[in-house]
């Protein structure tokens, strides 16, 4: 027996947005570039309340200050609009507030508009919330907002998401429907960033969000976050660690992962910290290693932080 979760609404395809009617006085949690980029005019929003203050990487402090900011606003819905810190920070706002909530990427790649999971900065370190109240109630994923992204941008999501599918693949806590699904996912995602082709990445996200959202993923991500505080893209980052992370798990994944990282040339990660200091907080993300199809010591993970920062060993076909 397993179980599953997901939004019970999800809304897919070019211009969807525009085809739902949202309610009055709802709380838009994005960036600062959403007014800009008109995001806000696209979604057609009328007498709405807006934060604007959510940067890459958010802390729990900006959740606590909306939570304080809002407390007394008779608002009716939460959309959280943008990447996956707009929708994080969301997502937990909302789960606090007990707000119907709707997220709407406007970067593919986290999966965050689908999945029960937040990642929050606490005293300076990512740390994933998981909970089935941080569900959206509708996931409105568009298309549209993809189409002038940055290619940069579209590299880091396309990789996230591929890092994300692939682990949530391998991880203990799955089951034949996330392994489908996962699966699934990284064959679109790999078809999509070979002919770079921007509908298949987002509706891998997506597939892919939907499957490790309901196993979660492993070793990567747990070896990902030191280089995330020290200023590295996510998808960057990840670009690396789970790459090292599906050698020593001797992953089906490993070299079709590899050649996608060849595939967007990404620049090498360093890692300033301390090995042995690294190696004792990424221990503590037992969210993450516990799910793992293979037992990681300390020693482990050293070994894997030494050949990420030399980029041993790596075979590129």
């Amino acid at each position: 027996m397993f179980k599953t979760t997901q939004p019970p609404l999800i809304i897919f395809g070019k211009h969807s947005v525009r085809d739902y009617s949202f309610p009055q006085n709802c709380l838009v949690i994005t960036s600062k570039g959403a007014i800009r980029r008109g995001w806000l005019e696209y979604l057609k929003l009328n007498n709405c309340y807006i934060f604007d203050k959510v940067e890459p990487n958010p802390s729990i402090e900006i959740a606590e200050d909306i939570i304080s900011e809002f407390s007394n606003t008779n608002f009716s819905n939460i959309i959280g609009l943008g990447g996956g810190s707009s929708m994080d920070v969301a997502k937990f706002v909302g789960s606090k507030m007990k707000k119907f909530k709707i997220l709407i990427p406007t970067t593919f790649g986290s999966g965050s508009e689908v999945t029960r999971i937040s990642v929050l900065k606490v005293n300076g370190k990512k740390k994933s919330f998981h909970n089935d109240s941080q569900l959206a109630d509708v996931a409105i994923v568009d298309s549209y907002f993809i189409e002038d992204s940055p290619i940069e941008i579209i590299k880091n999501s396309a990789i996230d998401a591929v890092a994300q599918c692939s682990e949530g693949y391998d991880s203990k806590n799955g089951n034949p429907l996330t392994k489908f699904l996962c699966n699934q996912a990284f064959e679109m995602l790999e078809g999509g960033i070979i002919k770079m082709d921007k509908e298949k990445i987002v509706l891998g996200s997506l597939i892919s969000g939907l499957g490790f959202g309901n196993c979660s993923t492993t070793l990567g991500h747990a070896l990902s976050y030191v280089f995330s505080n020290e200023g590295y893209s996510h998808g960057h980052a990840l670009s690396f660690t789970t790459l090292y992370a599906h050698q020593f798990n001797n992953s089906k994944f490993y070299q079709r992962f590899s050649n996608i990282v060849k595939k967007l040339n990404f620049s090498k990660i360093n890692l300033k910290q301390n090995y042995d200091e690294a190696a004792d907080l990424i221990l503590t993300d037992r969210k993450h290693l516990d799910n793992n199809p293979k037992q990681v010591s300390k020693q482990d993970i050293i070994s894997l932080l030494e050949k990420i920062q030399h980029q041993a060993d790596v075979d590129y076909q």
